[in-house]
């Protein structure tokens, strides 16, 4: 599947990010009666929808962005936001070879799911109370993914 890259003015989706994304984020993800017969082959029926983020932040200036500030964003809230809105937090984690990326996995009933769980997030005012006291200038890599027919997590 062809990635796109889009740059961002006011934010991906409304998230208020600024940087470029490489993103696949319209693509589909799921089980494999939801997918196209050319990308269901060796799907699992019982496939949830998966998304890996890769956030990559620039460098603090004068105390604010940063990795760090992104670290704290998500301890303080931007998890727990997700999951109040119905994803899956599969895990977060800190690149070694890149310590300004922080990388994570969530997980969706399905497609539908994925896009009505970022809508609300997106329209929760505890996130935009969130990225207000933690604005982290980054570029955001995501994926979208369905477990194979052989995976263990699906």
């Amino acid at each position: 599947m062809k990635q796109l890259i889009v740059a961002l003015v006011v934010g991906l989706g409304g998230l208020g990010f600024a940087g470029v994304a490489s993103a696949q984020e319209d693509g589909p993800c799921g089980p494999a009666g939801q997918l196209p017969s050319t990308l269901s082959r060796n799907v699992a029926s019982d496939s949830r929808c998966f998304e890996l983020r890769m956030y990559t932040a620039e460098p603090a200036v004068n105390g604010k962005g940063g990795i760090d500030n992104l670290h704290r964003r998500f301890r303080e809230g931007e998890i727990a936001l997700f999951e109040k809105h119905g994803a899956e937090v599969v895990a977060a984690w800190q690149r070694l070879d890149n310590p300004n990326t922080l990388v994570w996995m969530l997980a969706y009933r399905d497609r539908a799911h994925r896009d009505q769980v970022f809508a609300d997030f997106r329209a929760d005012p505890d996130w935009t109370a969130l990225r207000a006291k933690y604005d982290v200038p980054l570029s955001i890599e995501a994926y979208m993914m369905s477990a194979s027919d052989y995976s263990a997590l699906k």
